[in-house]
Order: structure tokens, then sequence, then C-alpha cells
């Protein structure tokens, strides 16, 4: 798996206000801030990884997460924030971040899901992270948070969850995401559902076009089976039909034993997909008091509640009660 070094500039600027020179970061792994500048740079996961490690150990800063989730600007990333900031709305901004996902983070799926009021944007990890598992969560999901506010020109309020435990550090930082809750089933941004429809100050078609047409491009490189996984997923969210793998299948025009051999090779299974699309789509609407525990489970397709609460004591630990109960 390879990961566009943009992010390895992005550690460089900011180990630099420890003093901490660019050889010193770099070049024990073989690296130059001149071969990282190169546009179409990509790095293998596991020496990002280690750069990531390395960049924590030599600031000292257990934290650095926060430091580059804070720093992220959309610029950072390429034809895909050109997009982004072009896009009408805030909406169509998050839609094509979701789209172009395996191009900008191949270590992660990102999916949007809107229940009435309330939007979340999921962060799924699809790789063991290691020891930086934390920074490289608290990064991605502090600065999808900085893209809402530099598009629309406003601050958009926000709550943070995510499946790491609490870390000691935070404390230090609770003052930028006050309430962050840790140890939850999913990672995620929760929000007004409403800012969605935001108007970006940026918009302009005409470059939207053309730097979608780039990101399309780089999308078809990563291979014909790139996000295979994402557009099945994609598939299910529309609305609250429960969708079998001939449909979906179909819908996607191939035979059923043709997507689960696809889905195999990049070692995923369609009853995996369908189960985290369950697990994110319960966790929204457990947020609200709309609906029942029964209508709930009606919703998601299980035949019976019990079998839902089964489930969901497996995705959580708890009941459906009561992680309603617990703060949701």
């Amino acid at each position: 798996m390879l990961v566009p070094a943009f992010y390895a500039l992005q550690l460089l600027q900011v180990v630099k206000r420890w003093h901490v020179p660019a050889e010193e970061l770099l070049a024990p792994l073989g690296l130059s801030e001149a071969m990282l500048e190169e546009p179409h740079t990509r790095l293998p996961a596991s020496t990002m990884r280690r750069l990531f490690s390395r960049g924590r150990t030599l600031t000292g800063e257990p934290g650095i997460g926060f430091h580059l989730g804070l720093q992220t600007r959309i610029s950072l990333y390429g034809y895909a924030g050109v997009a982004a900031m072009s896009a009408a709305t805030l909406g169509e901004a998050i839609s094509l971040a979701v789209q172009f996902a395996p191009v900008l983070a191949p270590a992660f799926a990102l999916r949007l899901w809107v229940e009435g009021p309330i939007a979340a944007l999921v962060l799924e990890e699809r790789e063991d992270l290691g020891d930086i598992r934390d920074v490289y969560l608290i990064m991605g999901l502090m600065g999808l948070s900085q893209m809402g506010p530099a598009l629309v020109g406003r601050d958009i309020p926000f709550s943070l969850e995510l499946a790491i435990p609490e870390p000691s550090y935070y404390p230090r930082f609770a003052h930028l995401v006050p309430g962050a809750r840790f140890g939850q089933p999913v990672n995620q941004l929760v929000f007004d559902a409403a800012a969605l429809q935001m108007p970006s100050g940026m918009a302009n078609r005409a470059t939207l076009r053309l730097a979608r047409e780039q990101c399309e491009r780089d999308l078809e490189s990563l291979g014909s089976d790139g996000g295979l996984a994402e557009r099945v997923l994609s598939v299910l969210a529309p609305d609250d039909a429960v969708r079998t793998v001939d449909q979906v299948a179909a819908s996607m025009h191939l035979s059923a034993r043709t997507l689960k051999r696809r889905l195999a090779a990049q070692g995923v299974t369609f009853s995996t997909l369908l189960d985290s699309h369950r697990r994110e789509k319960a966790l929204l609407l457990l947020r609200s008091h709309r609906l029942s525990i029964d209508e709930i489970s009606d919703r998601l397709g299980y035949s019976t509640v019990p079998n839902f609460i089964r489930a969901f004591r497996r995705w959580t630990g708890k009941t459906p009660g009561a992680y309603r109960r617990g703060g949701t």
C-alpha cells in the first residue's frame, strides 16, 4: 500500500516547531525533503508509519496528532483538495472526499451518514496502524473538522468520537475538542446535518470538473477494484431498503459470484460490509429518540429484535437501550 507523500511534508512542517531539522527526521529512512516535494511521490505505508513514529519521538510530543490535525489545510490534498474547494456546498465537498478517500488515505474508508437532523462522518480503519494509531486517527478526524470552516467561512460545532482509549495527553488538548468521547464503536465526527447545505465561498464548476477528472484518473490507477468495498457500501447506504448480495451485485452490473470473488481478493466479505453498514447506521439512529428499538431493528433488516440486540452487543458490549441511555 502506497501513501501520498504530502502527509510526510505536513509532518515535516510540524516538527520544525520543535527545531527538528528535516535531515534528522528523514535521512535515517532514506528520504529527503526534495523527494517528498515531487507531486506524485507516494511512500510505502510501513515507511510512513515509521516516519510518524520517529516524528513523535524526536519532538517528545505524544499528542502530535492534534498538532497535525490543526495544521491541515485543504490545499494539502492536491487535486482532491482543489475539487473540494471548488464544490458548491459543504455536502458536495464531503461527498468528493468520500469518493476519493482511497487515493488520499488508503489506510481508511470514509463514509457520510445522514439521519434526520444529524450527520456523521465516519473514518473506518482498513489496516493495522500499530503504535501510531492514535496519531493517525486524531490527525485524520481533526483535519476533517477543519474542512467545513475553511469552505463556508464559519465554525461548525461537532463532537469527536474515537475507538481508541483516552490518551494520557488528551487533557492538554481538551479545550480544542471538549467532550471528546473515547472507546467508542467507530471513529466519527458528528454534526448538524443542516451544515451540509452551507454554500462554499470558493465554488467554481469549471475548476471542479477539471480537478475531478484528474482525481478519477488517480482512482482508476489504483486498479479496477480500487474502492470496490466503498462502492458496495454506497449501494447499501441510500435508504432503508435492505439489499441482498444479489441485489447489490446486480446494481453494480456484476454477478453475485464475481462480486464475492473480487471482494475476497481485497480481504473483505459482503457480510462484513453489511455488518459495518448496520453498525454505523444503528449508532446514528440511536442518537435520536424518534425511533424505538423495535423500529430501528426493523429499519436495519433484522428479522427479530433479539437478533439486533445480539449484534449490537457484539459491536459495542452494550444493549441498544443502554447505549442510548449512556449519553449518545
